[in-house]
């Protein structure tokens, strides 16, 4: 049990043995007047059916209060539910996005790759034949020497 809640009932236990002890001074008559009338009646028991018209009311108010505070809490997480869901499709769109951009980033890497590799083939080759060229025109050297 809460604290609040232990502290309401020791307070109740109090009151109810304070009426309990003090019921023949509670149930003492006297007159009051209504403004119309005059009427007998127990003056302990009028304030005690005062007391307990203004808990009820504190009571009924507080529920009313408490349970406009959950509503607000469950809009609030409703709310919250759906900005949540909102950045979840944004952050998914956006990986999509990124994955979009990756594949055309690679796929022009790849292009550029398969460019310098022709390029790089091409002079390796252009090499290779240069490379040829002269030890060929050595070889026709050394056996044109040799004849």
């Amino acid at each position: 049990m809460r604290t609040r809640s232990l502290l309401i009932v020791i307070v109740m236990l109090l009151i109810g043995a304070f009426v309990a002890l003090n019921w023949p001074v509670i149930m003492a008559k006297a007159k009051f007047n209504l403004l119309v009338t005059t009427v007998a009646a127990p003056v302990g028991m009028i304030m005690l059916v005062m007391v307990i018209l203004i808990v009820l009311t504190f009571v009924i108010y507080m529920a009313v209060w408490r349970s406009a505070v959950l509503r607000e809490s469950r809009r609030q997480a409703k709310e919250l539910q759906a900005q949540r869901e909102l950045a979840e499709r944004a952050e998914a769109s956006r990986y999509t996005e990124l994955r979009g951009l990756l594949h055309q980033e690679f796929a022009r890497l790849d292009a550029r790759i398969a460019q310098f590799g022709d390029a790089l083939r091409g002079e390796i080759r252009d090499n290779a034949n240069s490379i040829a060229a002269t030890i060929g025109e050595l070889d026709d050297r050394i056996h044109g020497h040799r004849d």
